[in-house]
């Protein structure tokens, strides 16, 4: 049996836990982006995310959506995370000399108030190394990164091959 002394904590272990949560608190505040308020991010807007069905494990598929930005700043899609997917990549298309060719690139910049359709024949996100089998009628969620909106949540719609 304990004594009833081990669990009412001391007042130097009260005041310790209580500074420690201010300072806490504080440094919360102080990492937390200026647009934490939901500014920019209620600005960036994705909708029609989908990729095609994939038959097997561990090809790639190209995400593919529309991005409206309604701020009056532009932002740039830095990163996605899909639990479907090893890897993903911000790709461009060049349209050199020759034919076509995908580019791997560091980020996709969202001009000021406009939309982009991310699409296999332009700028787009490759899925590589999916992790399991995309049936037509499925969906999954995943994290959109952008540079000053943050992170936004997305629902990618499965569609039967093409």
């Amino acid at each position: 049996m304990f004594a009833a002394s081990t669990f009412v904590p001391d007042q130097h272990c009260i005041a310790t836990f209580v500074g420690a949560a201010v300072l806490m608190l504080h440094l919360g505040a102080a990492v937390t982006p200026a647009h934490g308020g939901g500014g920019e991010a209620e600005a960036v807007k994705i909708s029609d995310a989908w990729v095609h069905a994939a038959e097997q494990v561990g090809g790639n598929v190209v995400l593919s959506m529309t991005i409206k930005n309604e701020a009056d700043v532009a932002d740039a899609l830095l990163r996605v995370r899909c639990p479907v997917a090893n890897f993903s990549e911000k790709h461009t298309v060049d349209r050199g000399e020759g034919s076509p060719a995908m580019r791997a690139i560091p980020s996709i910049p969202i001009a000021a108030s406009s939309t982009i359709v991310l699409k296999p024949d332009a700028y787009h996100v490759m899925l590589l190394q999916t992790r399991q089998m995309l049936a037509a009628g499925e969906a999954f969620n995943c994290a959109i990164v952008f540079q000053k909106a943050g992170t936004i949540e997305t629902e990618v719609k499965v569609h039967g091959l093409p």
